[in-house]
């Protein structure tokens, strides 16, 4: 019997997935309900919990895919990886109205530099005083702040060892995270209730799953709004970081 599951779930590996992630979504959720009554939104426990569950795998197999070195939690990564992740981001621009992202206007467009600047000038100085002194490792760390997908990217086109692009990619997780918790109890103070808000919110923060679990836990009609700039504001982060801010640090550092 349990010989004839195993093969069942190895076999359909995509399908296993969903039941997985399903699974894991559902006893997220119980948790945020019944532990933080909400205010620790539910995508945020999934996420800390698919965190130490890579671990986990990792520590277990020795291997380099975490959870997903495991044959019954194969379909994990594919259900996790590129495709299925730009799917989803495209996906969710369709709940957009176009009349109310007008609104925005020169605001919306604005937040997209403030964001990736103010990020990075975040995460280079947390780089430097750990005492990181090259314009590579500044540049690549600076950029994970601004999102874990920014980091990787500009370190690879600069030359950046894995190390350097770990932390890169570290950085920018714990940026999401926070930004998942903490949306929920700013929203009242920053007017975080509109789409116009939302558009300037996701372009400001730029994590789209911070910005995603945070907004859903605020509300969910401002997620596509806020996830569109965060789109943007990730393409504009890999344009600027291998290029613009790359020369930036590099003529301050030598």
């Amino acid at each position: 019997m349990y010989e004839s599951l195993m093969k069942v779930l190895t076999s359909y590996g995509l399908l296993s997935g969903f039941a997985i992630i399903g699974l894991a979504m559902w006893v997220s959720y119980w948790i945020s309900n019944t532990f933080t009554k909400g205010r620790l939104h539910g995508s945020a426990i999934a996420i800390l919990m698919g965190l130490l569950l890579s671990y986990v795998g990792g520590a277990f197999t020795g291997g380099s895919k975490g959870l997903v070195d495991i044959p019954l939690f194969a379909g994990v990564g594919l259900l996790g990886g590129a495709m299925l992740r730009d799917f989803a981001i495209v996906a969710t621009g369709f709940g957009v109205s176009v009349e109310e992202l007008k609104r925005a206007g020169f605001a919306g467009v604005l937040s997209l530099f403030v964001g990736v600047g103010t990020s990075f000038v975040a995460g280079v100085g947390v780089a430097s005083a750990f005492g990181y002194t090259d314009a590579v490792s500044l540049t690549t760390i600076g950029t994970g702040a601004v999102t874990y997908i920014v980091g990787p990217v500009t370190g690879a086109a600069i030359g950046a060892n894995s190390e350097i692009m770990a932390l890169s990619i570290a950085a920018g997780l714990v940026k999401a995270i926070l930004v998942m918790v903490a949306t929920p109890f700013v929203a009242p103070y920053i007017g975080l209730n509109n789409p116009r808000s939302a558009v300037i919110f996701g372009g400001l923060m730029g994590t789209s799953s911070g910005v995603a679990g945070g907004l859903a836990a605020t509300d969910p009609k401002l997620v596509p709004y806020g996830c569109l700039t965060a789109a943007f504001y990730t393409a504009l982060g890999c344009l600027l970081g291998p290029s613009l801010l790359f020369f930036i640090m590099r003529g301050l550092m030598g």
